[in-house]
């Protein structure tokens, strides 16, 4: 319960977490940036660490000069990308094996097929917009490893997909941290960057089934 309560609180007061950090550790805020990025985005279990929030609020303190911008979007994009490409490892690797493939009564070949055509279809969109949702952006590189998309268009997507997620939510932090409205709001603003993804992805998934029903 300790454990649960610390971390929904650090999810939404990720900024004073994080500049108190930054105070007393210096430089090794960047190793914490790496971890908490690679763990939320290439451990398919743990899709509740901040994501979004953490990198408006790491751009913000770059933008007062606490930390460097160019080396935190550089730790942050290393860790995206290989957090992405460890969750498609897992999958690809995992995924059979608890499937079973045509031995076990949980596997349906024909759904495996449809979902690998899928992600060799339209899964270059499915990973990029993932980025900007989360527990999706857990869960969809899992998903195209488990649905054995290919591993270089996978990795062309996965770094697309980084490259707007950290630099776009990092400059916005960075240009945008500093003004007043943003400062006396910021936990409203964690809070519309922790539902307002979260919304559009259940919608987009009720609307999907609702296509399908019809």
């Amino acid at each position: 319960m300790e454990l649960a309560s610390f971390l929904i609180d650090f999810i939404l007061h990720v900024d004073r977490y994080l500049e108190a950090f930054v105070r007393d550790y210096g430089p090794w805020v960047y190793a914490l940036l790496f971890v908490i990025v690679f763990v939320e985005t290439g451990v398919v279990v743990m899709p509740f660490l901040p994501g979004d929030s953490l990198l408006f609020v790491a751009g913000a303190l770059c933008g007062l000069g606490l930390m460097s911008l160019p080396v935190a979007i550089a730790v942050l994009l290393v860790a995206a990308i290989l957090g992405d490409q460890c969750n498609y490892s897992i999958g690809r690797h995992f995924g059979p094996k608890v499937f079973q493939w045509e031995d076990s009564r949980f596997f349906n070949r024909k759904a495996f097929d449809q979902a690998h055509a899928f992600y060799e279809r339209y899964g270059g969109v499915t990973i990029i917009l993932a980025r900007f949702m989360p527990f999706i952006r857990t869960f969809a590189p899992f998903v195209a490893g488990v649905a054995a998309m290919s591993r270089g268009k996978f990795t062309a997507f996965n770094v697309a997909g980084a490259v707007l997620w950290v630099v776009g939510l990092c400059t916005a932090g960075y240009f945008l941290g500093g003004l007043p409205w943003v400062k006396q709001n910021l936990d409203k603003i964690i809070w519309a960057l922790i539902l307002v993804p979260g919304l559009i992805a259940i919608f987009g998934a009720w609307k999907a089934r609702r296509q399908a029903a019809a």
